[in-house]
């Protein structure tokens, strides 16, 4: 019987790509990128029972854990790297681990992702317990080193989730809040780094956020609890304290200066 080919792997709709015109190549990825957000609202009551178990992990204290090879891996590292500027976080609440260690966020490690033992070995440094939570992310679904991690932390008693973009793989498997966004072949054959990692990348964006939201990191609308870290984010603290408050720019710098957060200086004048 002949394996199913997964829906990463199949060959692009386009053909003869070298012989389009740059408008052609453009208007082919943008259709391709139109499918990505139809695809993701098929899956968001999967997405909603996931962030309330990851929710309820971390009220209770517990840490949040991507695990991910190339460019799954990178994706997963780039939200739990926005997550302390954006929300206040402390850096080890959102951890993202990534096949080959840091040295793979640039540059491929030959073979990292084949090794099935290595992610539950990257987890224990981390000194994961039952508390924590992991997500798997892998377009194909089917990656050793993200399998075996989630299939070691399940033994383990730790909850589990996956984002793959191929249907009945092994991640979903080892999931106990499996997310499969199915986007189908890439205008480029095979180049997960299209459709697949931007679909992932809008998932994590989803999960990341609205977590947050419910353990109380945004007011109303606003990252009143981001790292004032830079003229950008003063300048956007100040306005937001002048929107909330119905104050003036200097009165909103006096207070920003004062109170270092903006969540501090909006309960301080309420």
């Amino acid at each position: 019987m002949k394996e199913k080919k997964p829906d990463t792997e199949k060959n692009s709709l386009y053909s003869n790509l070298e012989k389009m015109s740059v408008q052609e190549i453009l208007y082919g990825i943008n259709a391709e990128d139109k499918k990505i957000a139809d695809t993701i609202k098929e899956q968001i009551p999967n997405i909603e029972k996931l962030v309330e178990a990851i929710v309820l992990k971390m009220r209770l204290g517990g840490r949040l854990f991507y695990i991910g090879a190339g460019t799954s891996g990178r994706i997963g590292i780039l939200d739990a790297s926005e997550c302390p500027p954006t929300f206040g976080v402390p850096h080890d609440l959102v951890i993202g681990i990534i096949a080959g260690g840091d040295s793979a966020i640039r540059k491929a490690v030959e073979n990292a992702e084949d090794d099935y033992n290595q992610a539950w070995d990257d987890l224990k440094k981390q000194k994961i317990t039952n508390s924590d939570f992991v997500i798997g992310i892998a377009a194909s679904g089917n990656t050793p080193y993200v399998v075996g991690g989630l299939k070691k932390a399940k033994e383990n008693n730790i909850s589990t989730a996956s984002i793959a973009c191929n249907s009945d793989c092994l991640i979903s498997k080892e999931s106990n809040y499996p997310i499969e966004i199915v986007v189908g072949p890439e205008f480029l054959t095979g180049s997960t780094r299209m459709k697949a990692g931007t679909s992932q990348k809008l998932v994590l964006n989803m999960i990341s956020t609205s977590v947050m939201i419910k353990l109380g990191k945004v007011y109303g609308n606003k990252m009143v609890d981001m790292q004032l870290s830079n003229k950008k984010l003063v300048e956007r603290g100040v306005k937001m304290l002048m929107d909330e408050l119905n104050i003036d720019n200097d009165y909103a710098e006096q207070l920003l200066l004062e109170h270092k957060s903006v969540r501090a200086a909006i309960i301080a004048s309420k």
